[in-house]
């Protein structure tokens, strides 16, 4: 069984993603050792919270160097919440480098809108991805959340949400795909996120013909 590396670094419910792991029949190990993460088979980088402090505690603790290493090499990657805004190159949430790993900018939700942005909205797909297979267009998801992450590469957004603005709900760059809304917190479809990540990514099973 091919485990699951969910990066541990202080921001957020990491137990309620392992559940949702191990639910599905994964092994999923919560952790916050390097080490670890840049020699998983398959990384779950999950978050809540501001930027600045979350940077903070990734290069405090080295794992920035070891998820861009992971990334680099092809490591399936599943980045939730803060995990997809932490993935720009700035935030404006206050001064401070993100991982750069897709190029864009972390930018508050518009003003006059109730923040945070909570609760259930639908996510527009622009294109099939294996992670989405079987999902249906418009489908429902849990959010919580005051940013959003809107990538320079249009090419690199998947599916949008509107909410007084239209953002980046989804991303995905090969191996890499990220999500604003939280699937362990939206039920049997985000379930189905993660069992379609592990099945046609990571396992690299063959996605069934529509």
């Amino acid at each position: 069984m091919t485990d699951i590396v969910v990066v541990d670094y202080g921001a957020g419910n990491l137990r309620s993603v392992q559940k949702a792991f191990e639910q599905l029949g994964y092994n999923a190990t919560v952790t916050e050792d390097p080490a670890a993460v840049a020699q998983a088979p398959a990384i779950v980088f999950p978050g809540q919270g501001a930027s600045p402090p979350a940077m903070e505690a990734l290069n405090k603790a080295g794992l920035t160097e070891a998820i861009h290493t992971s990334i680099a090499a092809g490591t399936p990657f599943f980045g939730v919440c803060l995990g997809l805004q932490l993935l720009m190159d700035v935030s404006e949430e206050g001064p401070v480098d993100c991982l750069s790993v897709l190029p864009g900018v972390t930018k508050k939700l518009p003003e006059g809108l109730k923040v945070p942005h909570m609760g259930w909205n639908n996510v527009r797909l622009r294109t099939e991805h294996p992670v989405f297979h079987d999902v249906p267009q418009d489908s429902y998801f849990y959010f919580v959340h005051s940013y959003y992450a809107e990538p320079t590469d249009d090419a690199t957004v998947l599916g949008t949400t509107d909410y007084g603005v239209t953002f980046c709900s989804v991303a995905a760059r090969g191996n890499l795909v990220a999500t604003q809304f939280h699937p362990e917190k939206s039920g049997p479809i985000g379930l189905k996120l993660y069992d379609n990540f592990m099945r046609y990514v990571v396992l690299q099973q063959t996605v069934p013909e529509a």
